[in-house]
């Protein structure tokens, strides 16, 4: 039976000019473009690019006790996140296996967006409200909160590369360009909720939503339409996510692809993000992190241990199990000696140097904006670059095995017949500018 699949506004755009599209996450998306995964990945590395992510989905959590749920349902710890900020976890079961990794976004101290994966946004509001009665019996009091998904009423487009800033002040309001980028640090973000104000009323969200859209951190397109600008992204690169009104984001995206000409920014498709995230050390939800416990990763600053990590500094739904090492198992991120990768999944093994399975292979993608120079991996974008480097592109990804391994240690990878040799590391892609002072780009 054939599956109908669902689209983003921007699904027409896509088709019209030249996407190769495909199933991700049940919408049809866009894997590449004609100047392919290669070229795509390189223009967010060396300038911009632009990506839709509007198959992503957005929950509010809003009222006196939003706080409260999230602190159980969320991993990390809320308790200093401020207003215009917003901090990367994951929502976990009681097992400790992950549902979906979330960015927690504080409007103010009741209104909180919760940004998920494609297709959970129902998912995740529902194990949200699952767990009222949790909160309500710790409190001893009915708790006041609302839960609202917004799946496909909220619109999404990532802009990502150093020039990013630079172009979107080209499209923005001079209104709220004088102050817009001062003091916007990595995983902050501004704009108010007068960009979610349509889908609020018919979700019955809040009347503590109406304080939170008088604020005057409005971020707006030079015809007026309001948005929510977040400096983040999946690339590792500096940029910026864009939250706006599913109406407005088709003259959106071709006007930051009219502004970012000379840039020579391009459109880019979900297989040049997925290389870039392999390359920045970021995980693809159910497929990096999803059956399993969560723990022993390169992502453990996702979960909020104490000082000694003999525990943690709040308690959320998982963390018993966490804290239970039974059944726990290791992910490391790779590289590998060139570009050549493999297949990824239950039928490729990951390999010790004595030539025993000892895990299976979670991502295997190849960053093609790097290089091995005297045994040393550098980036298109490294500063002083050996003379005589080129970027041919490594393997790299991630390993999902049950024993604790150094950096450094060699393994094989396989799939079927199909070998290639890598190593194990902390860090892929070097010099990546996603942390750098916004000042370093204006």
């Amino acid at each position: 039976m054939e599956t109908t699949l669902e689209t983003t506004p921007l699904n027409s755009w896509h088709r019209s000019n030249g996407a190769n599209m495909a199933n991700f996450g049940g919408f049809d998306m866009p894997l590449w473009y004609e100047t392919g995964v290669k070229l795509e990945h390189l223009a967010v590395v060396e300038s911009a690019g632009i990506f839709d992510t509007s198959h992503m989905a957005c929950v509010l959590v809003t009222g006196k006790d939003s706080y409260g749920l999230l602190q159980l349902c969320h991993t990390r710890d809320l308790s200093a996140l401020q207003d215009g900020r917003c901090v990367y976890g994951t929502v976990l079961n009681e097992k400790a296996h992950v549902i979906d990794d979330a960015i927690v976004y504080r409007f103010d101290a009741v209104n909180y967006m919760v940004c998920v994966n494609a297709g959970m946004g129902g998912i995740v509001a529902a194990h949200f409200e699952n767990n009222r009665s949790t909160l309500s019996a710790a409190l001893d009091r009915p708790i006041e909160v609302t839960v609202a998904d917004l799946s496909e009423k909220i619109a999404k487009m990532d802009i990502q590369g150093k020039n990013s800033a630079k172009i979107l002040k080209k499209v923005l309001s001079p209104d709220c360009l004088d102050t817009l980028f001062d003091k916007m640090p990595y995983f902050s973000f501004k704009g108010d909720f007068s960009v979610f104000s349509k889908t609020v009323k018919s979700s019955s969200c809040c009347s503590s939503c109406s304080q939170a859209k008088k604020s005057a951190n409005q971020v707006k397109l030079k015809n007026g339409t309001p948005l929510v600008l977040s400096r983040s992204g999946y690339t590792g690169e500096f940029g910026f996510e864009i939250f706006i009104s599913p109406d407005a984001i088709v003259e959106l995206w071709k006007d930051i692809l009219e502004a970012g000409k000379e840039y020579n920014i391009i459109a880019c498709g979900l297989g040049a993000r997925d290389s870039l995230r392999a390359g920045a050390v970021l995980p693809l939800s159910h497929q990096d992190i999803g059956g399993w416990k969560f723990t022993n990763t390169p992502w453990d600053f996702a979960l909020p241990y104490n000082a000694d990590k003999s525990g943690f500094t709040k308690s959320f739904i998982g963390s018993d199990a966490l804290l239970n090492p039974e059944g726990a198992k290791y992910i490391y991120p790779f590289v590998g000696e060139d570009l050549r990768k493999i297949g990824a999944g239950a039928d490729s093994q990951v390999l010790d140097s004595s030539g025993n399975a000892i895990g299976v292979v979670l991502t295997c993608a190849t960053d093609m904006a790097i290089g091995w120079h005297n045994n040393k991996i550098y980036s298109v974008a490294s500063p002083n670059l050996p003379e005589g480097f080129k970027a041919k592109g490594i393997s790299c990804g991630f390993v999902l095995v049950d024993k604790k391994l150094d950096v450094g240690t060699k393994l094989v990878l396989q799939e079927k017949k199909r070998k290639i040799n890598v190593m194990v590391v902390n860090d892929v892609r070097p010099d990546r500018t996603a942390r750098l002072k916004i000042s370093t780009f204006l």
